[in-house]
């Protein structure tokens, strides 16, 4: 929450973050039963191939967001310094560039 314009809602029943109405992260809570407890947001191109085949217990491709590059990150397998790094990228992804701006991150 402490990024520039980011906002929480409930969307599809889980809090979801926004950016200018964009979403740059969602929870997940045993979605459809698929026993994740997770946080779901986009990567870079090519990174979701790669986070997942290197640590394919904390990562996965999410169902619907997947085919767009986003992952899933199971939360009880990552550490909060690692998570928050992941979180801040994903805002980057997303954010307008007018963000973007160091001025902007400071506030």
């Amino acid at each position: 929450m402490s990024m520039p314009a980011c906002e929480e809602k409930l969307s599809h029943g889980e809090p979801t973050w926004f950016v200018r109405k964009k979403v740059f992260v969602m929870f997940a809570n045993n979605h459809h039963g698929d026993g994740h407890v997770a946080v779901w947001l986009p990567t870079p191109p090519g990174m979701q191939e790669n986070l997942i085949a290197a640590s394919p217990e904390t990562f996965f491709r999410p169902p619907y967001v997947g085919v767009k590059g986003w992952v899933g990150i199971e939360l009880h397998r990552i550490g909060e310094h690692d998570l928050a790094a992941h979180i801040l990228e994903a805002w980057k992804m997303v954010a307008p560039k007018s963000l973007l701006k160091p001025e902007s991150l400071l506030k």
